[in-house]
């Protein structure tokens, strides 16, 4: 459960959120990121290590850069939850 909270967390912020869609669109370099963002470069590297923290985004060195990856599978587990959330007031409620 306290992954949930970490993951949850890290997905409460709309900047984390916008850079969780553009990783996911391919834009897995940090410079790609600030084009289309209203961030600086420090901001976006303590985004970038929140997401990172809580498993929802990995990274690989390529030469000098960085690059972000987002972990389906985290969001598949978060989606699973939510689920398993919603069927437990299915089934404990007759509305």
């Amino acid at each position: 459960m306290k992954s949930m909270d970490r993951l949850f967390y890290a997905l409460s912020d709309e900047n984390r959120q916008e850079i969780l869609k553009q990783l996911l669109q391919g834009k897995n370099c940090p410079c790609m990121l600030l084009r289309d963002l209203p961030i600086t470069q420090p901001t976006l590297s303590y985004h970038l290590k929140t997401l990172t923290d809580c498993g929802i985004t990995t990274s690989k060195r390529h030469k000098n850069w960085k690059r972000h990856y987002v972990d389906l599978q985290k969001i598949d587990e978060m989606i699973a939850f939510l689920q398993s959330l919603k069927e437990i007031h299915e089934v404990a409620c007759d509305c």
